[in-house]
Formats: structure tokens, C-alpha cells, sequence
């Protein structure tokens, strides 16, 4: 996808004020899950995801993962919040 600093900044801005629709529990990304991030990504384009890991690093990297297997753009995360972006497929 390959997003600039500019866009990612200006992504960041408009999810500032978004509560988080997908939350990753203990069990992890499950193909539900992995659904349910892609209609909210369909419906949205820029969502949060709370993933509920106590680990920084398995966050991350859990957070890398859902970005990945979504087919979003990870823009950013702050503690245990991540923001998805995935751009709406033209109709």
C-alpha cells in the first residue's frame, strides 16, 4: 500500500477520535476475528483494535499480524491499541 508520512499523520489525526471496534483477547487472532476486522475495514477503512496481550512484544507483533492477514496498513499503535487502515475497494 505504502502510505507517506503525511498520509499516516493525517490518519492518525482522524483516528484519534475513534474507540476501538476489534478486541484480541488471550486466545489470540482466530478466523472470526479476522472477519469481523475485515467487514469493520469494508465498513470503515480506519479502525482500532485493542489487543488485550500483557507482552509488548507479542502485541506488536500480534498487531503486525492482524495488519497482515486483514490486508490493512498498520498505522500506529499506542499501548495496546492499534489503528488499521485498509482503503475501500471501489465499486
Amino acid at each position: 500500500m505504502g502510505l507517506t508520512a503525511k498520509q499516516r499523520k493525517a490518519l492518525k489525526e482522524q483516528a484519534h477520535h475513534l474507540k476501538a471496534v476489534i478486541r484480541v483477547g488471550q486466545k489470540g487472532l482466530s478466523d472470526n476475528l479476522l472477519q469481523e476486522t475485515s467487514r469493520a475495514l469494508d465498513t470503515h477503512e480506519l479502525i482500532k483494535a485493542h489487543i488485550a496481550l500483557d507482552d509488548r512484544e507479542a502485541r506488536q507483533q500480534c498487531a503486525e499480524e492482524l495488519a497482515r492477514r486483514s490486508r490493512a496498513e498498520l498505522i500506529g499503535r499506542i499501548g495496546k491499541i492499534c489503528i488499521l487502515y485498509r482503503k475501500r475497494a471501489e465499486t
